[in-house]
């Protein structure tokens, strides 16, 4: 062991059964510039956990990459049932990833059910690794198959390993002081050995997760080690397995880079920002899917002048935000679809009394409950409209798993200097999905200039500056004594007022606050040429999806272009001008259409909705297709 750790030679037996000449003359390798793996079986197979450390060791071996987390909303579904099947998938290469994948080239399938989910899925010539030990009579049953679709035929357009890995794994434990139950656990290990010696993958990353998780376990760490290392040497010494696949490291520019999540990313730009604003930070939260990881990231920077407060519902989340951004620090809020709805009223209060609150909306599936795990982009004209009155707040939304730290500081930089809340429309895909981020150099980091008002003299609450901004003053700050609250403000003095002319100009005022934004935000900037025959235009997680079905086309000769939003009220000033370059706008969302809908308002062009409600992301396949539908 070296520093607790086990060195990369002991990871493979000393002595290994040895191969046939004819094995080793029929092995061969197959350079691939990227491969799709997907993981899937029970909700209790640890498919996420295999798939998160497959992802952490190519991260580390310098792979570009994108993945995509596919759970269900129980935490222990029933056993063998299609309801229960959890999958994990990854796309990694050589060259840049912009999605997760269209299809999966390997497959790796722990039982019945999780084939039945995903067959329609598999290309042909597909690679399927599956865990034979499961086929069993009930389990087939369970998921709808009459025979063992591994013997009748039905897969015989793939390449079909079926490999016994419950009972392998149970052997390769036998010496190890732990219930039969508890053993059946590690196959995902040994899966995940497999799959290392299949890419040639170092297990090392794996070594160092699986010795810091269960310092205190050791049974647990030997059992997992045993069965990660089972499975490599499985993979070296089965005669059935003839390729093996080589996607090399990605030319990446020089800087260090870690695999991130977009939650994690998130709260460390919330942490960026509160620092790079010289303010701490307030969280107030309620847990919901898929936004709690946020909260349970936060709570870790305290010594970064991070305050957490797990709240007892969405309106106290959101009411203690704002008294926080009332007291002088940066309010923060996380949720998803339904607590926004929850925090409604309450979003009103902080537009009214124009403090700098973030609320985070990782959208999901809906409407009420919906689907807690699955991704949307239902919210954008909840985050425009949905609430009561004329209550504009500026929306920005983050286009990868890595851009939710630079949307973060985008948001508190808004906020602060307007004055204003802002809404961060994050969804589940960019949420759970992870990606290779370069980590920014602080030098490079914008500044956030933010000053507390601390002179008294001429001092009125609603007074205004070049960007119609109120003062931020402290409570308690001398001479600057002041109240805030609900009802109608008069202009300058902030005292309660009622009058008609007042209302529609302080109306009107907050309006203009808003739209005053778009001064300030960079142009919309095109992929491809600026004028042609169709501009694809989008917003958040559609991103890759987008660029690489446009990058495609371009390829093929098309004069197809694409641009995508961050700011999304206000738009940025030149999009005006951008969209009348082109003779069609295509805009693919994942809801029913609302993007569209504001285009076609705002400025009054018809541009054509390519819509999926399927609570999965777009396919870059998807988009080529709507592409070539409407071109």
């Amino acid at each position: 062991m070296v520093n607790g750790r086990a060195p990369i030679e002991d990871v493979k037996p000393k002595e290994r059964s040895p191969l046939s000449p004819e094995t080793q003359a029929a092995r061969q390798v197959e350079e691939h510039t990227n491969i799709v793996v997907r993981f899937a079986g029970d909700s209790g197979d640890g498919m996420q956990i295999t798939g998160s450390q497959f992802t952490s060791t190519n991260a580390v071996f310098g792979n570009d990459l994108a993945t995509l987390p596919d759970y269900p909303a129980e935490i222990r579904a029933p056993q063998g049932t299609l309801a229960g099947v959890s999958g994990f998938q990854i796309n990694f290469g050589s060259q840049k990833i912009y999605t997760a994948g269209d299809q999966p080239d390997v497959f790796v399938c722990m039982n019945p059910a999780a084939l039945k989910v995903n067959m329609a899925d598999l290309p042909g010539g597909c690679v399927i690794i599956a865990n034979e030990d499961a086929f069993s009579e009930r389990n087939l049953k369970m998921a709808g198959f009459n025979a063992s679709p591994l013997q009748d035929g039905t897969l015989s357009k793939y390449r079909v390993y079926p490999v016994k890995i419950s009972t392998l794994t149970n052997e390769a434990l036998k010496e190890v002081d732990m219930s039969a139950k508890d053993k059946a656990r590690c196959k995902n290990f040994f899966a995940l050995g497999l799959i290392y010696w299949m890419f040639n993958r170092s297990p090392e990353q794996t070594m160092r997760f699986l010795h810091e998780k269960f310092s205190k376990k050791p049974v647990i760490l030997e059992a997992n080690e045993k069965a990660l290392r089972a499975g490599m040497n499985y993979g070296e010494t089965a005669e059935a397995f003839t390729v093996k696949y080589e996607v090399k490291e990605a030319e990446l520019s020089p800087g260090k880079y870690r695999n991130i999540t977009g939650n994690s990313a998130m709260a460390i730009g919330m942490v960026a920002a509160s620092k790079l604003a010289g303010v701490p930070m307030f969280l107030g939260s309620y847990p919901i899917t898929p936004a709690s990881d946020i909260l349970h990231e936060l709570s870790r920077f305290k010594n970064y002048g991070i305050m957490t407060f797990q709240a007892e519902d969405e309106i106290a989340a959101i009411c203690s935000t704002i008294g926080a951004a009332y007291a002088g620090y940066l309010g923060l809020t996380t949720t998803s679809g339904p607590g926004v709805a929850l925090k409604g009223e309450a979003i009103g209060l902080a537009v009214m009394t124009e403090l700098p609150i973030i609320i985070v909306n990782v959208q999901r599936g809906g409407p009420s409950t919906g689907l807690p795990t699955k991704t949307e982009q239902a919210d954008l004209l909840q985050a425009m409209y949905g609430r009561n009155g004329e209550c504009p707040v500026a929306i920005v939304a983050p286009s990868t798993p890595a851009d939710c730290f630079n949307v973060a500081i985008e948001a508190v930089r808004i906020a602060t200097k307007y004055m204003m809340p802002v809404m961060i429309l994050s969804d589940g895909y960019l949420a759970n999905g992870a990606e290779a981020w370069k980590l920014p150099e602080i030098k490079d980091l914008p500044k956030l200039d933010v000053k507390f008002h601390t002179n008294p003299e001429g001092f009125k609450p609603y007074m205004r500056d070049d960007n119609l901004s109120r003062p931020w003053v402290k409570p308690g700050t001398p001479g600057l004594e002041h109240r805030v609250g609900g009802i109608e403000k008069q202009n300058l003095t902030g005292n309660v007022n009622y009058e008609a002319k007042n209302h529609e100009f302080m109306v009107k005022l907050r309006a203009q606050k808003v739209a005053n934004i778009a001064k300030d935000v960079p142009p919309v900037k095109i992929n491809g040429d600026a004028t042609g025959d169709m501009l694809v235009l989008g917003w958040g997680s559609t991103y890759g999806s987008i660029t690489a079905a446009v990058d495609e086309l371009r390829q093929q000769g098309k004069k197809v272009s694409s641009a995508h939003l961050r700011h999304m009220n206000p738009f940025p000033a030149n999009l005006g001008e951008v969209l009348k370059g082109f003779k069609k706008v295509l805009v693919p969302e994942m809801n029913n259409g609302q993007l569209v809908k504001i285009i076609r308002s705002e400025f009054m062009i018809p541009a054509i909705p390519h819509n999926k409600i399927q609570g999965q992301p777009f396919r870059k396949r998807e988009i080529v297709d709507g592409i070539l539908a409407n071109l």
